[in-house]
């Protein structure tokens, strides 16, 4: 039994046959070559399905029916049934009567390159933003699309009656139904991200106004954007050789020398051909680029193909706006490079992110590009915390460990008495609120012995923090629902989130 659940685990979603057109009729970046197919293959695979086979054609202009022409259909239609095939994927984008049509003759689902592209977006986003600027782009795909899905309902006659039997009836106004209701949701998606632009905007000047520099890390995708971030931060993000394996932006706080600290966000990986839905829809994101002080371009020096894949990061770079910001180029994955010339200059650092070499001395670079700004606090300073307000989390912290399995997290600790004596011994006089009697009971403790425990680890670390001695006293009170109660949390500094 177990082994057939892991047979089924292993069996890929769909096995594809790829196809793919090379016509100088078609734009230089909507044309199918052997890299572009190979890329192909790659996200087929990121995606959970198998490549069976591939056939890329040349062709003086493309068939206005099928795309590839009737021989090429009967050529794919024999692949699909010789290799069980499940799906057609095409490396070009179709139009909905091509995809209609290639539909009906193959007998399978047809896809093009911008729907897979799609699909494997919808599996990676993971917050709340990625779902929402993935569905929205998905909205925007399907639109133009309908007409297409509706075909065998999308006529419908006149009063005369001369139309085609079973032409009359709900195709249009249900074709309608669709437009209007996809209309709906693209608005209601736009408003979203609208709201989530407005955060980002708030976010943004909160760090202009403490003149925090930003830096963001762009590149193809699999270039090891993730890897560096986390050897430069220690971030934690999982890193996998997979397409498109971080979709989500992750910012972190980056000290990059005694007197500079950064804001340094990963951002979603480019590809060539990346669906223009995705674009915009995603700008809500990728408008960081535009408001960085610093661009990371991360390029894999490994890849025989870097040097076209650095042109397309380029080329979105300058779509989105941010052609103006300053720009390092990170070539990574330098271990593995055999080549004989490493690039170099002022704008480039050759690094491996995941062995750590250069990363040393990318953070040298990094201090020479951007601006020092102001001590925004004193020598020595740990935190920018009233003291008052680290004494309470000390003893809440102490609480939670010792009572974690016994108690809700419904404790709140109140300082009601901060000070120092003229022998610098300080006074501190903590009250602990709980929710229910029964809790008042166990955070006291048989004989007072737990709140003894809780009091005596505080103090200690009260003492190593303040580096004096400190009399503490602890009370237990009982304030019933604290927690509903809007002016009780604010008391006790706490916000409402």
């Amino acid at each position: 039994m177990r082994e057939q659940k892991a047979e089924e685990l292993q069996k890929p979603r769909d096995i594809a046959i790829l196809a793919g057109l090379s016509s100088p009729r078609l734009e230089a970046r909507d044309n199918a070559d052997e890299e572009s197919m190979a890329e192909l293959e790659a996200l087929v695979e990121t995606a959970g399905g198998e490549a069976a086979a591939s056939v890329l054609q040349n062709r003086a202009s493309p068939d206005p029916r099928t795309f590839i022409g009737e021989g090429k259909v009967a050529e794919i239609k024999e692949l699909v049934k010789n290799e069980a095939a499940t799906t057609v994927i095409f490396d070009n984008d179709l139009s909905p009567s091509q995809l209609r049509v290639l539909t009906e003759e193959l007998g399978v689902q047809v896809l093009d390159r911008s729907a897979l592209i799609l699909d494997i977006f919808a599996q990676r986003a993971r917050t709340r933003e990625g779902r929402l600027q993935v569905e929205l782009a998905q909205y925007q795909y399907l639109l133009p699309r309908l007409t297409g899905m509706w075909t065998h309902l999308e006529r419908q006659a006149g009063t005369s009656g001369k139309g085609p039997i079973g032409s009359k009836g709900p195709g249009e106004t249900q074709l309608e139904t669709d437009r209007r209701h996809i209309h709906r949701k693209i608005d209601k998606l736009k408003e979203e991200l609208e709201e989530v632009r407005r955060v980002r905007g708030t976010q943004r000047q909160r760090r202009l106004k403490n003149e925090i520099p930003v830096v963001a890390i762009v590149g193809y995708t699999n270039a090891g954007k993730s890897t560096l971030l986390n050897a430069l931060t220690g971030a934690g993000i999982p890193a996998n050789n997979r397409l498109f394996d971080t979709l989500d932006t992750t910012s972190r706080l980056l000290t990059v020398s005694e007197t500079m600290d950064v804001v340094i966000s990963d951002t979603v990986g480019f590809i060539r051909k990346l669906p223009h839905q995705l674009v915009d829809a995603f700008k809500a994101t990728l408008e960081e680029l535009e408001y960085a002080d610093l661009l990371l371009h991360v390029i894999d020096i490994s890849n025989p193909l870097w040097q076209e894949q650095a042109r397309i990061v380029d080329g979105l770079i300058g779509e989105l706006g941010a052609e103006q910001t300053p720009c390092l180029r990170v070539y990574n994955k330098s271990d593995l490079f055999w080549g004989d010339i490493r690039p170099h200059g002022e704008d480039a650092v050759n690094i491996s992110a995941k062995t750590g070499e250069g990363v040393d001395e990318l953070l040298e670079v990094l201090g020479g590009w951007l601006p020092e700004g102001p001590q925004l606090f004193p020598d020595g300073a740990v935190t920018d915390q009233p003291e008052r307000q680290i004494m309470a989390e000390i003893v809440r912290e102490k609480l939670l460990r010792e009572l974690d399995k016994e108690i809700p997290h419904g404790t709140a600790v109140e300082v009601t008495k901060f000070s120092q004596r003229d022998n610098d011994i300080i006074d501190c006089h903590v009250t602990i609120y709980c929710e229910k009697a029964s809790h008042k009971g166990i955070i006291i403790g048989k004989g007072g012995g737990m709140l003894k425990k809780i009091s005596t680890q505080a103090r200690q670390d009260m003492e190593a923090f303040m580096g004096a001695k400190v009399y503490l006293d602890t009370w237990v009170k009982v304030k019933e629902n604290w927690r509903d109660n809007p002016a009780a949390i604010q008391n006790f500094g706490y916000t409402e989130d």
